[in-house]
């Protein structure tokens, strides 16, 4: 049976490789240390969650309202050529769900981004504005 958000924590591997961004009713919201691609991750505060079938159906459609929240955040703010959305979980098995937005020009397209260069992490002030940014634009305090 999966606990409860009291039990919840973030999978170490995406602590290290994220930014807080804030807490939707549902997920928590990850921004990728990665200043090549706006990519949000959202993690469901609700523990013992592989894949998206293994919450109750509710949560399953508070989720994909969250991603479409996030997605239409970062529409908004980057206008992308594509929005990239999936939630894979071959190598970090907390269900955790990727929206990338994608551009023509950037550096892995029209590929998929894992594996493609190097990251380039934020440095302080972009990220602080990054930050910032998207807490607007998904109505969330100013600082977790």
């Amino acid at each position: 049976m999966p606990g409860a958000v009291a039990d919840f924590a973030v999978d170490r591997q995406l602590v290290a490789d994220t930014h807080r961004v804030g807490d939707l009713s549902l997920s928590r919201v990850l921004l990728m240390d990665d200043a090549r691609f706006p990519w949000l991750i959202l993690v469901p505060r609700v523990t013992g969650m592989r894949d998206l079938i293994d919450l109750p159906r509710a949560q399953q459609h508070a989720l994909l309202d969250e991603v479409e929240s996030c997605a239409q955040a970062l529409r908004r703010l980057y206008a992308p050529d594509k929005l990239n959305i999936a939630a894979l979980g071959n190598v970090i098995a907390q269900l955790h769900v990727h929206v990338i937005a994608r551009f023509a020009r950037d550096a892995a397209w029209p590929r998929p981004v894992w594996g493609v260069g190097e990251r380039v992490p934020y440095t302080a002030d972009p990220l602080t504005v990054q930050l910032a940014q998207l807490r607007a634009a998904l109505d969330l305090p100013p600082a977790p």
